[in-house]
C-alpha cells in the first residue's frame, strides 16, 4: 500500500458526508425516503474510516503522512517574495483514531435517529444537518494547518447551531441555538487573533512549519512571552468549543436540541474538537500557557460536577457531566498528560454517547418526559437501556475493568506526579474530588430513574424498551466501554496497544531533555520544551504515582457510588433534610452557581446598556446633527431662494421697469423735429443761467 492511497481514502471520508448533505437537502421534500441514502453514506464513511485506521496502524504506524496543495498565492511587492496559502491533510495515528470515533458515533446516531425522530415534519432535513456536521468535524480532524482548521471550526459552529435550534418553533430551542453560536464566537475571536500572530511571525499556517521554526528559536515578536500569549489565544477557541469555564454556559442549554444530537455533538465530537485543537497545538505551548490551560481545565472539571449533583433534568445532568469530563481532558493536557488526555477523549466519546442515547431511550419511553423526579422503576421495563446505562456509568465513574478507569487513572497518576515535581497539589486534589462527585451524581441519576417505584403510573404503564435501532447503538457503545478493547491489562493501560503503540508522544522542540522543573523554566529552550515529560525524574514519579492513583481513584469512585445508594436507594440519609440544612449551598448548585444570572446582570446587561447608549447617541446626536444640518440647509436654502427671488430678481426687474418707464417719458420729447430740439436747448440754457448766475 502506498501513502497516496491513504490520502485518497481520507479525501473520500471527508467529502462523502458533504455529498449526502447536498443530495438529502435538495431532495428532502420530493423523496420521503431520501434519509436512507444519507444513512448509507454515513455507513460507507464509517467502513472507510475503519479501513483507514487499519491501514495506518498496520503499514504506516510510525509515519506521519502529509499532503498539500496551493490554495492561492501573492507576491510581496516590497521584496519580491511569493507567499502561498496552502490547504492540506495530515494523517497520523491520532487522526486515524479520531476519524474512526467521529464516524462510529455519527453512524450510530444516524441509525438511532431513524426511530427516535420518526414522524418529525423536518425528518429529512435533520439527517442532512447530521451530514454537514460530520463533514465539518472530519475537516477539523484531517487538516495539517491552523487556517483550514479554523474554516472547518466555523462550519462546525454553523452546523451545531442548526441542530441545536432544530425545533426552532420552541423559543427555548431557538434561544439555545443563538446562545451556543454567540458564546462560541467569543472564544473564536481569541483563536483568530492567535492565528494572525502565527501567520505574521512565520508566514505559514502549517503546524509542522510553525513547530520547526519554534524549534529554531524563532518566536513571535522575539519573545517567549508572546508565544505564551499566542498559545492562550488559540486555547480560547477550545474554551468556547469544549465549553470550558467561563464559556461553559451554552452547553446545558443546548440540550434543547434532539437527544441524538446531544450524543453526537455534545458528548463525543464537537465538544471534543477543543481538546483535539490543544492536542494539535501542544508543540507550541509554553510552560506558562500549559499552566493556564491546566487551571482552566481544573475549574471546568470541578464547577460543573458540583452543579450536576442537584439537577433533575436527565439530559442536563449528562450535559454538566460532559463539561466536567472535558475539563479533565484539558487539565490533563495542561499538566503534560498528553497521551492520557487523548485516551480519555476516546473512551469518554463512547460511554458518554451511550449515556446520552440511553437518556433518549428513557425520554422516548416516557413520552418526552425529562424530569427524573417523575420517573422510577424503569429497569424492569427497559432492561437493555438500564444495563448499558450501568456499564457506561461505571466507566465514567472510573470503576476497574472499564475504559474510563484506565484513562482517568492515567490522568490522576499524572496529576500526582506533576504535584510531586512542582508542588501544585490542587490538581490531584481536584481530580479526586471530581471523580468522587462523578460517581455520586451518575448513580443518583440511575437510582432515581431506574430503581424504586414509578412516580408517574400512567407513563410507567405505557413505557417499554426502545426499538432495535435505538437499543443496538447502546449495546455497541457500552461494549466499547470495557477495558479489553484498549489493553489486555485491566489495571495498566500503558501495557496495551492503545497507549504504547497507537498514540504518539508529543513533539518536543528543544535540545534540552533534562529539565523537569516545569514551573521555573527560565530560558527559551526549556520554556518551550515541556521536556520534563521525557525526563527520568518524571518517568520515575509517574511510576510511583501509578499504584497510588489506581487505589485512590478506585476508592473515591466506590465511595461515591456507595453514598449514592445510601442516600437514594437505601434511604439511610434523608436527601431533602440535607438539602434544607444546607439550603444556600443547595440553591447555589441548583441554580448553576448563578452564572447565567451573573452574565445577564453584567455582560448581557452591559452590552444591552451600551447598545442603548449608542442607539441614543445615534438617534439624538448623530441623527440630530444630520437632521439639524438638513433643517438648517433647508431653511437657509429657503432664505436664499426668497432673497434671490425678491431682492436680486427685484433689483433686476426694478431696473428693467425703471428703464422702461424712463424710456416712456423720454420718448415723449423725441419728436424728430429740429425746431423742437432747438427750443429745448434754448430752454435748458435759460434754466442753467438762472441756476449758475
Amino acid at each position: 500500500m502506498h501513502e497516496s492511497s491513504l490520502i485518497n481514502i481520507s479525501l473520500f471520508i471527508l467529502f462523502l458526508p458533504l455529498l449526502g448533505f447536498v443530495i438529502t437537502l435538495l431532495l428532502g421534500k420530493k423523496v420521503k425516503s431520501i434519509y436512507i441514502f444519507e444513512n448509507l453514506i454515513i455507513i460507507i464513511t464509517f467502513l472507510s474510516s475503519v479501513y483507514l485506521l487499519f491501514s495506518k496502524l498496520s503499514y504506516f504506524r510510525t509515519e506521519k503522512i502529509n499532503a498539500e496543495l496551493e490554495w492561492f498565492g501573492f507576491n510581496n511587492i516590497i521584496n519580491g517574495t511569493t507567499l502561498s496559502i496552502n490547504l492540506g491533510f495530515m494523517i497520523d495515528n491520532i487522526t486515524a483514531i479520531m476519524l474512526f470515533v467521529v464516524a462510529l458515533i455519527s453512524m450510530l446516531v444516524h441509525l438511532y435517529s431513524i426511530e427516535y425522530m420518526k414522524g418529525d415534519e423536518r425528518y429529512n432535513r435533520y439527517f442532512a444537518y447530521l451530514g454537514i456536521f460530520t463533514f465539518s468535524m472530519n475537516g477539523i480532524v484531517l487538516t495539517n494547518n491552523i487556517l483550514m482548521m479554523y474554516i472547518f471550526w466555523e462550519l462546525v459552529g454553523l452546523s451545531s447551531y442548526l441542530l441545536i435550534g432544530f425545533w426552532f418553533e420552541k423559543k427555548t430551542a431557538a434561544d439555545a441555538g443563538k446562545k451556543a453560536f454567540i458564546v462560541n464566537r467569543i472564544g473564536d475571536i481569541g483563536m483568530f487573533a492567535g492565528i494572525l500572530i502565527l501567520f505574521f511571525t512565520y508566514n505559514t499556517f502549517s503546524f509542522d512549519k510553525i513547530f520547526s521554526s519554534i524549534g529554531s528559536g524563532i518566536l513571535p515578536f522575539n519573545s517567549d512571552f508572546w508565544l505564551t500569549i499566542t498559545g492562550v489565544l488559540l486555547f480560547c477557541g477550545a474554551i468556547g468549543k469544549s465549553a470550558q469555564f467561563p464559556l461553559h454556559v451554552w452547553l446545558p442549554d443546548a440540550m434543547e436540541g434532539p437527544t441524538p444530537v446531544s450524543a453526537l455533538i455534545h458528548a463525543a465530537t464537537m465538544v471534543a474538537a477543543g481538546v483535539y485543537l490543544v492536542v494539535r497545538i501542544f508543540g507550541l505551548l509554553t510552560a506558562d500557557a500549559m499552566l493556564f490551560i491546566g487551571i482552566i481545565g481544573m475549574l471546568s472539571a470541578f464547577i460543573p460536577a458540583t452543579i450536576a449533583l442537584t439537577q433533575n433534568d436527565i439530559k442536563k445532568v449528562l450535559a454538566y457531566s460532559t463539561v466536567s469530563q472535558l475539563g479533565y481532558m484539558i487539565m490533563a493536557l495542561g499538566i503534560g498528560a498528553y497521551q492520557f488526555a487523548f485516551f480519555h477523549l476516546v473512551t469518554h466519546a463512547f460511554f458518554k454517547a451511550a449515556l446520552f442515547l440511553g437518556s433518549g431511550s428513557v425520554i422516548h419511553a416516557m413520552h418526552h418526559e425529562q424530569d427524573i423526579q417523575k420517573m422510577g422503576g424503569l429497569r424492569k421495563k427497559m432492561p437493555l437501556t438500564y444495563w448499558t446505562f450501568i456499564i457506561s456509568s461505571l466507566a465514567i465513574s472510573g470503576i476497574p475493568l472499564t475504559s474510563g478507569f484506565l484513562s482517568k487513572d492515567g490522568i490522576i497518576a499524572s496529576s500526582l506526579a506533576f504535584s510531586d515535581l512542582t508542588g501544585h497539589y490542587l490538581f490531584p486534589i481536584f481530580s479526586l474530588v471530581v471523580a468522587f462527585l462523578t460517581a455520586f451524581y451518575m448513580f443518583r441519576l440511575i437510582i432515581i430513574t431506574f430503581h424504586g417505584k414509578p412516580k408517574d403510573e400512567h407513563k410507567f404503564e405505557h413505557a417499554h424498551e426502545s426499538p432495535f435501532l435505538m437499543v443496538m447503538p447502546l449495546v455497541v457503545l457500552a461494549t466499547l466501554s470495557i477495558f479489553i478493547w484498549y489493553t489486555p491489562n485491566p489495571i495498566n493501560s500503558e501495557q496495551g496497544w492503545f497507549l504504547s503503540k497507537w498514540i504518539e508522544k508529543p513533539v518536543l522542540h528543544t535540545p534540552d531533555k533534562t529539565r523537569f522543573d516545569f514551573m521555573k523554566m527560565g530560558n527559551i529552550e526549556s520554556n518551550l520544551s515541556h521536556s520534563y515529560i521525557e525526563s527520568e525524574v518524571y518517568k520515575e514519579a509517574m511510576h510511583h504515582s501509578h499504584l497510588s492513583a489506581m487505589i485512590l481513584s478506585g476508592l473515591v469512585a466506590v465511595l461515591g457510588i456507595f453514598l449514592a445508594f445510601t442516600v437514594y436507594q437505601w434511604k439511610k440519609i434523608d436527601a431533602d433534610k440535607i438539602a434544607k440544612s444546607i439550603n444556600p449551598l443547595y440553591k447555589f448548585s441548583f441554580n448553576k452557581w448563578y452564572f447565567d444570572e451573573i452574565y445577564n446582570k453584567t455582560f448581557v446587561a452591559l452590552t444591552i446598556g451600551l447598545s442603548r447608549v449608542l442607539a441614543w447617541f445615534d438617534n439624538k446626536i448623530i441623527d440630530g446633527i444630520v437632521n439639524g444640518s438638513a433643517f438648517l440647509t433647508k431653511h437657509f436654502s429657503f432664505f436664499i431662494g426668497n432673497f434671490d427671488k425678491y431682492v436680486i430678481d427685484g433689483i433686476v426687474n426694478f431696473t428693467a421697469y425703471f428703464n422702461g418707464f424712463a424710456g416712456l417719458i423720454v420718448r415723449r420729447i423725441q419728436t424728430g423735429k429740429v425746431q423742437s430740439y432747438l427750443a429745448l436747448v434754448i430752454f435748458s440754457i435759460v434754466i442753467l443761467l438762472f441756476i449758475f448766475k
